[in-house]
Protein backbone atom coordinates (compact mmCIF):
# COMPACT_ATOMS: atom_id res chain seq x y z
CA UNK A 1 0.00 0.00 0.00
CA UNK A 2 1.34 3.40 -1.00
CA UNK A 3 1.34 6.04 1.68
CA UNK A 4 2.72 8.93 -0.37
CA UNK A 5 1.37 10.81 -3.32
CA UNK A 6 3.28 10.25 -6.50
CA UNK A 7 3.23 13.26 -8.80
CA UNK A 8 4.69 13.77 -12.19
CA UNK A 9 7.59 16.17 -12.36
CA UNK A 10 6.68 19.36 -14.20
CA UNK A 11 9.47 20.80 -16.28
CA UNK A 12 11.20 20.71 -19.62
CA UNK A 13 8.78 18.26 -21.21
CA UNK A 14 5.71 20.40 -20.51
CA UNK A 15 4.49 22.92 -23.06
CA UNK A 16 3.39 25.20 -20.22
CA UNK A 17 7.00 25.33 -18.95
CA UNK A 18 8.30 26.60 -22.30
CA UNK A 19 5.35 28.95 -22.79
CA UNK A 20 6.04 30.50 -19.37
CA UNK A 21 9.75 30.73 -20.13
CA UNK A 22 8.92 32.55 -23.37
CA UNK A 23 6.84 35.10 -21.46
CA UNK A 24 9.69 35.64 -18.99
CA UNK A 25 12.41 36.01 -21.62
CA UNK A 26 10.37 38.25 -23.90
CA UNK A 27 9.37 40.69 -21.14
CA UNK A 28 12.99 40.84 -19.95
CA UNK A 29 14.04 41.73 -23.50
CA UNK A 30 11.34 44.41 -23.70
CA UNK A 31 12.65 45.86 -20.44
CA UNK A 32 16.22 45.86 -21.68
CA UNK A 33 15.06 47.63 -24.84
CA UNK A 34 13.64 50.45 -22.69
CA UNK A 35 17.12 50.93 -21.23
CA UNK A 36 19.19 50.60 -24.41
CA UNK A 37 16.90 52.38 -26.88
CA UNK A 38 14.10 53.92 -24.82
CA UNK A 39 12.59 55.97 -27.64
CA UNK A 40 12.24 52.85 -29.79
CA UNK A 41 10.85 50.90 -26.84
CA UNK A 42 8.18 53.51 -26.21
CA UNK A 43 7.30 53.72 -29.89
CA UNK A 44 7.04 49.93 -30.16
CA UNK A 45 4.86 49.92 -27.03
CA UNK A 46 2.40 52.25 -28.75
CA UNK A 47 2.87 55.41 -26.68
CA UNK A 48 5.92 57.31 -27.98
CA UNK A 49 7.67 59.89 -25.84
CA UNK A 50 6.49 63.48 -26.24
CA UNK A 51 9.35 65.13 -24.37
CA UNK A 52 13.02 64.38 -23.64
CA UNK A 53 12.15 64.00 -19.95
CA UNK A 54 9.81 61.09 -20.79
CA UNK A 55 12.87 58.87 -21.09
CA UNK A 56 12.73 58.39 -17.32
CA UNK A 57 9.28 56.85 -17.62
CA UNK A 58 10.87 54.48 -20.11
CA UNK A 59 13.46 53.50 -17.53
CA UNK A 60 10.71 52.96 -14.94
CA UNK A 61 8.82 50.72 -17.36
CA UNK A 62 12.02 48.92 -18.30
CA UNK A 63 12.97 47.95 -14.76
CA UNK A 64 9.43 46.79 -14.03
CA UNK A 65 9.43 44.62 -17.15
CA UNK A 66 12.81 43.14 -16.27
CA UNK A 67 11.58 42.35 -12.76
CA UNK A 68 8.37 40.81 -14.12
CA UNK A 69 10.40 38.39 -16.21
CA UNK A 70 13.04 37.66 -13.60
CA UNK A 71 10.47 36.75 -10.95
CA UNK A 72 9.34 33.81 -13.09
CA UNK A 73 12.81 32.37 -13.75
CA UNK A 74 13.50 30.90 -10.27
CA UNK A 75 10.01 29.38 -10.24
CA UNK A 76 10.80 27.66 -13.53
CA UNK A 77 14.26 26.61 -12.39
CA UNK A 78 12.83 25.11 -9.19
CA UNK A 79 9.90 23.62 -11.14
CA UNK A 80 7.33 25.34 -8.96
CA UNK A 81 4.36 24.97 -11.29
CA UNK A 82 1.62 26.33 -9.01
CA UNK A 83 3.68 29.35 -7.96
CA UNK A 84 4.52 30.07 -11.61
CA UNK A 85 0.83 29.72 -12.45
CA UNK A 86 -0.21 32.25 -9.82
CA UNK A 87 2.52 34.75 -10.72
CA UNK A 88 1.82 34.50 -14.45
CA UNK A 89 -1.93 34.75 -13.93
CA UNK A 90 -1.74 37.83 -11.75
CA UNK A 91 0.69 39.39 -14.23
CA UNK A 92 -2.01 39.28 -16.94
CA UNK A 93 -3.19 42.61 -15.55
CA UNK A 94 -0.07 44.23 -17.05
CA UNK A 95 -0.65 43.58 -20.79
CA UNK A 96 -4.40 44.03 -20.26
CA UNK A 97 -3.85 47.49 -18.80
CA UNK A 98 -1.27 48.26 -21.51
CA UNK A 99 -3.83 47.32 -24.16
CA UNK A 100 -6.48 49.54 -22.60
CA UNK A 101 -4.07 52.48 -22.26
CA UNK A 102 -2.96 52.29 -25.89
CA UNK A 103 -6.58 51.98 -27.03
CA UNK A 104 -7.67 54.88 -24.81
CA UNK A 105 -4.85 57.14 -26.00
CA UNK A 106 -4.66 56.18 -29.68
CA UNK A 107 -8.09 54.73 -30.40
CA UNK A 108 -8.78 51.90 -32.80
CA UNK A 109 -6.60 53.55 -35.44
CA UNK A 110 -3.61 52.00 -33.62
CA UNK A 111 -4.80 48.43 -34.12
CA UNK A 112 -1.29 46.90 -34.44
CA UNK A 113 -0.25 48.00 -30.94
CA UNK A 114 -3.64 47.12 -29.47
CA UNK A 115 -3.34 43.64 -30.98
CA UNK A 116 0.19 43.14 -29.65
CA UNK A 117 -0.97 43.78 -26.09
CA UNK A 118 -4.29 42.00 -26.58
CA UNK A 119 -2.73 38.87 -28.07
CA UNK A 120 -0.24 38.85 -25.20
CA UNK A 121 -3.23 38.68 -22.84
CA UNK A 122 -4.67 35.76 -24.80
CA UNK A 123 -1.32 33.94 -24.85
CA UNK A 124 -0.91 34.41 -21.11
CA UNK A 125 -4.49 33.22 -20.45
CA UNK A 126 -3.80 30.02 -22.42
CA UNK A 127 -0.49 29.53 -20.62
CA UNK A 128 -2.20 30.13 -17.28
CA UNK A 129 -4.85 27.53 -18.09
CA UNK A 130 -2.17 24.98 -18.99
CA UNK A 131 -0.27 25.73 -15.78
CA UNK A 132 -3.32 25.26 -13.59
CA UNK A 133 -4.49 21.98 -15.12
CA UNK A 134 -3.61 18.87 -13.19
CA UNK A 135 -1.50 17.32 -15.91
CA UNK A 136 2.27 17.73 -15.78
Amino acid sequence: MKTTNVTKQWGYRAASFWMTLLVAVMIILVGIKFFLVPEKGASDFGIPFQDARDIYFGYIKGIRDIFSGLVLLPLLLLRMKKAAAWVLTTAIIIPLTDCLMVWRLNGTADLPHILIHGLTVVYMLITSYLLFRNKA
